[in-house]
């Protein structure tokens, strides 16, 4: 009986170490506009934003300060100012991310299958950057019926009417 329980979590192990490694290749496949070296992103981005947005992590729910965040305006990628998504997509989702129901435009993510930690999903990554932004889900109650769980520390907030910032790609 404890050999079967080692067998299983050696297989877990190995398969969880196999997705995770497919996910890397990927990355390393994927065609975007903005292209930077690792120090120049740990230079631009906190390390918060750096751990979600290039190393694919993800922020404790119910932490992020834009998860109850209602304002009207525009959620744009902390790391290269692409228009991600709108207010009017935003719900409350009471999964402890910030959630939405749609993209602002159909090219401004891309979405690819993740393997990672032994399940599968479909993560969400800026087409612009290449950004791990957070995963998108079938079982939004809107009639999409996507949710897009979102990390804020991949998010940036421009308040409806406020001056659009100049591009991080200009800066």
């Amino acid at each position: 009986m404890k050999n079967s329980y080692l067998g299983a979590l050696a297989f877990l192990v190995a398969i969880s170490c196999t997705a995770q490694n497919k996910s890397e290749t990927a990355k390393e496949e994927l065609e975007v506009k903005v292209k930077k070296t690792d120090e120049e992103w740990k230079q631009e981005l906190s390390p918060d934003q750096y751990f979600v947005l290039r190393e694919a992590g993800t922020e404790r729910p119910g932490t992020g300060k834009y998860n109850l965040h209602f304002e009207k305006g525009e959620y744009r990628c902390a790391g290269c100012d692409a228009v991600l998504f709108g207010s009017d997509d935003k719900f409350e989702s009471h999964c402890g991310w910030p959630s939405f129901d749609n993209v602002a435009e159909n090219d401004a993510i891309i979405e690819r299958e993740d393997r990672s930690h032994g399940m599968v999903r479909t993560e969400v990554l800026c087409a612009n950057c290449g950004g791990h932004l957070g995963h998108v889900f079938n079982d939004g109650p809107t009639e999409t019926g996507l949710r897009y769980c979102i990390n804020s520390a991949a998010l940036d907030f421009e308040k409806e009417g406020a001056k659009s910032p100049k591009s991080k790609e200009e800066k």
